[in-house]
């Protein structure tokens, strides 16, 4: 574990050094199943990364702006109950930007920690947020925080309450039975009394969801070819990126988009030493993107020990910002 500290941004690092063993395991494990599949956390190398912010510009994909216009109506109720002198962990942080929302509004803070898998995203992200923000202090952790993992106590705080912050309805993205797991991590690491803040994606009209996943720019589709690109970058593997296409489609039952890279044609592809085979047609599933109603979200966050205190939509419901709390 490496601890080193960036006296010209006052940002502490802890890097826990998620390996590229597992991305290598984890790919050479997907491509072997009978649906072939990648997890959808690797997309998040600096490319990825980057391509995933723009994405949260376009037009179609409306979770980005709706949430952040949720947070900034209901700024002072969600200030409250989050209260004064906490410990705010971000997980999933990227490029910090809807963090500062909140930041504005919890101007004495004991700490802001930052957490993403993307080191040196973290790294530039976190500096410009301490750069922007002198009189808090700033954290970073590189991790997989989908792994059980936890982060160093403020220096002059060290028992200030720990209120989560994990925006964007990442948590989607797991199965049932994985965000029952995920949420029962998070509420171990926050300790009782500790708080929630979380963004969740609601259902709502196919059309509606299927557009946002396909936008007309062809971002989204960057982003998920990117993930082959990390593949023969990382792992020497010699997809060819043109003979694959995104997709993304509603499933009504369980709910969810699942993102897909569709093979153009009969190929064979080497990852690692290994060959893959591909049918015409056959497709890569890179990504779920669960949907929820306000109910069977709480449901689910229950049986990870949350309780939930409130929760607030847009207008046309299309998203939700909940805050539970630890027992």
């Amino acid at each position: 574990m490496d601890d080193a500290y960036f006296p010209e941004a006052l940002v502490g690092f802890m890097d826990l050094k998620p390996q590229t063993e597992d991305f290598r395991s984890s790919v050479l494990d997907g491509l072997s199943k009978p649906q072939k599949e990648l997890h959808c956390k690797f997309f998040y190398d600096e490319e990825g990364s980057k391509l995933f912010d723009r994405i949260c510009e376009l037009d179609e994909y409306y979770p980005t702006r709706t949430e952040i216009g949720i947070l900034e109506d209901r700024l002072g109720e969600i200030a409250e109950l989050i209260g004064r002198h906490v410990h705010l962990i971000e997980l999933g942080s990227g490029a910090s930007v809807k963090i500062r929302t909140l930041l504005n509004a919890l101007p004495d803070l004991a700490q802001y920690t930052a957490v993403d898998i993307s080191r040196e995203f973290l790294l530039q992200s976190s500096e410009t947020l301490a750069h922007d923000y002198p009189d808090l202090s700033v954290a970073a952790v590189c991790a997989d925080y989908t792994l059980e993992f936890d982060v160093p106590d403020p220096e002059t705080q060290a028992d200030a309450r720990r209120v989560a912050f994990f925006p964007g309805s990442t948590i989607g993205n797991f199965g049932h039975a994985e965000a029952v797991e995920f949420l029962g991590r998070i509420a171990k690491m926050l300790g009782r009394g500790g708080g929630l803040l979380i963004g969740v994606d609601l259902k709502k009209d196919r059309a509606r969801l299927e557009a946002a996943y396909n936008d007309s720019e062809g971002v989204t589709a960057a982003f998920n070819t990117n993930v082959l690109a990390r593949i023969n970058r990382e792992l020497g593997g010699d997809f060819d990126l043109e003979a694959f296409r995104h997709d993304a489609v509603y499933v009504e039952e369980p709910g969810r988009i699942e993102m897909r890279l569709v093979s153009l044609r009969q190929q064979g592809v080497t990852v690692a030493g290994s060959r893959f085979a591909f049918a015409e047609n056959e497709y890569i599933h890179t990504e779920n993107s669960h949907k929820f109603t306000i109910e069977e979200f709480r449901a689910l966050c229950g049986q990870a020990g949350l309780v939930p205190v409130a929760a607030w939509t847009d207008p046309e419901d299309l998203f939700s910002v909940h805050y539970f709390t630890v027992e």
